[in-house]
């Protein structure tokens, strides 16, 4: 999906910092916060919004970061924000989780002037790594990298991590949706070989049964397509702590 116009000075703004990280850092962040609709969606629908304590794990370069101070930054100066959207977050902590040496090291880069975030990127697996506590842990599109058990302790572990008036932002392929799901599938193979030299056994589950799994965990959920201007079959679900 090409960036809308509106939109293009926030992508701008939120890839800037990446420039500090190196040409590919910078261009990966254009491309993506441009091209995947989840950003957009996230602010449009204000879902982080009153969220200061932000957990996320696998963060890849901290993108959603980025994007959050940007458009932090923007609604502030009240000068390229959409007039239909609500005020995004202000980030008082990020604590971004990240298993990849080298993605981590670019999150670092760009983050290293950041002044007054709280921003703190760690290099480890999130299966291992100590969550603390956190107004909302966001998930995308990296648990059908981990076997099914290993799934069920991260999301009770994010749970622990959430008051009760904690979120939880989880995105995820539905292996119901056929040909759609397929193509998002084979662009996972491609990403995993890129990034780990290997081709995964990807651990997906239908949209029904992500459900049930965070219910089975304490969690009430809500889904939102999250694919729009793309052919793939991203379901953001929304879940709240009971």
């Amino acid at each position: 999906m090409s960036t809308a116009p509106r939109l293009a000075p926030l992508v701008e703004a939120a890839s800037a910092r990446y420039r500090s990280a190196g040409l590919f850092a910078w261009n990966f962040a254009r491309g993506k916060l441009g091209g995947d609709p989840m950003f957009a969606g996230i602010l449009a629908h204000g879902l982080l919004a009153g969220r200061a304590r932000l957990l996320d794990l696998g963060c890849g370069q901290g993108l959603l970061a980025a994007w959050l101070l940007a458009a932090h930054a923007c609604h502030a100066a009240r000068r390229d924000w959409p007039a239909q959207w609500p005020a995004p977050p202000q980030l008082a902590s990020y604590r971004g989780i990240e298993i990849n040496p080298s993605e981590a090291e670019r999150a670092r880069r760009a983050f290293a002037a950041e002044p007054g975030a709280g921003l703190h990127i760690v290099h480890g697996d999130i299966a291992d790594v100590d969550y603390g506590s956190a107004d909302a842990v966001v998930i995308l599109d990296v648990l059908h990298f981990i076997e099914y058990a290993a799934q069920e302790r991260v999301l009770a572990r994010a749970r622990a991590a959430l008051d009760r008036a904690g979120l939880l932002l989880l995105r995820v392929g539905d292996a119901d949706a056929g040909v759609r799901f397929a193509l998002s599938s084979a662009v996972d193979h491609t990403v995993a070989v890129v990034r780990r030299g290997r081709w995964p056994r990807l651990q997906c589950r239908p949209l029904r049964a992500w459900e049930e799994l965070l219910a089975r965990l304490g969690f009430t959920s809500r889904s939102l397509p999250m694919s729009a201007g793309t052919p793939f079959a991203n379901v953001l679900l929304v879940a709240e702590p009971r």
